[in-house]
């Protein structure tokens, strides 16, 4: 019960910022929007619908965790999280409780790129569901990494973190913009040791209906997703021993 209260109460504070909320849902679209456009006008294929549309629906995932990361910040620099800590609720509750109803937005905002991509042409078949369900695991690592960074660091720090070096990090090492085996080296040796580029090819491979591809990258997905998760209780609970 205890930990619904709390959910409840994330939730409220979520969407007493609507504006954000609405931005992080519209942006994804935007990039779709834009980048198809671009498609129609060039005479190589750079942006194919059906490579495109996974690609950024993983990529808004790095807005998920700005979210995230900056609404636990926030909530630690006021007296509420301190009266909080006094409660029977557990660091693994408090994350829960955070986490919990921002993933609900993640997978509307993956279902509004998939809608928009079917308008733009993208066939439709049962593997768009798929590929939305697959979102989920992706979204409990970005989240989970937004929780993260906002139990070790304020507000403002956390803007520059997650605004810019991870939305740079999911944008550059994930193979959303170009295939990572044109550049090679050490640049792709380092983008597949990451989760990003999985995440990516997790939601190519299940949206294309090659399933037996797709689990090598599911277990980086999960992988990283339960290192984040642990790591995020594990630096909440050290911040609730501080209090």
């Amino acid at each position: 019960m205890r930990l619904l209260a709390f959910t409840n109460r994330t939730a409220k504070e979520i969407l007493r910022d609507p504006l954000t909320v609405i931005f992080g849902l519209g942006f994804p679209i935007i990039l779709i929007l834009l980048l198809s456009a671009i498609q129609a006008n060039v005479p190589v294929s750079l942006f194919e619908i059906d490579s495109l549309t996974p690609g950024i629906t993983v990529f808004g995932l790095s807005f998920m965790t700005l979210f995230a990361s900056t609404l636990i910040a926030r909530d630690r620099e006021t007296a509420l999280m301190t009266r909080l800590y006094t409660t029977p609720l557990k660091a693994v509750d408090f994350i829960l409780g955070y986490a919990l109803p921002i993933i609900p937005i993640a997978v509307v905002q993956c279902i509004i790129c998939y809608v928009i991509a079917v308008i733009l042409g993208l066939e439709v078949t049962v593997t768009i569901l798929y590929a939305v369900l697959m979102i989920i695991p992706i979204a409990v690592f970005f989240i989970a990494l937004g929780l993260l960074f906002g139990s070790i660091f304020n507000v403002k720090q956390v803007g520059g973190i997650c605004g810019a070096l991870l939305t740079n990090l999911t944008a550059w090492l994930s193979g959303v913009w170009f295939d990572l085996k044109l550049v090679g080296g050490v640049f792709e040796k380092i983008a597949n040791a990451l989760p990003f580029v999985h995440a990516v090819e997790l939601e190519r491979a299940v949206l294309a209906g090659n399933y037996s591809d797709m689990f090598p990258h599911l277990w980086w997905v999960l992988g990283y997703a339960l290192g984040a998760v642990i790591f995020a209780i594990a630096f909440f609970l050290r911040q609730m021993k501080k209090q």
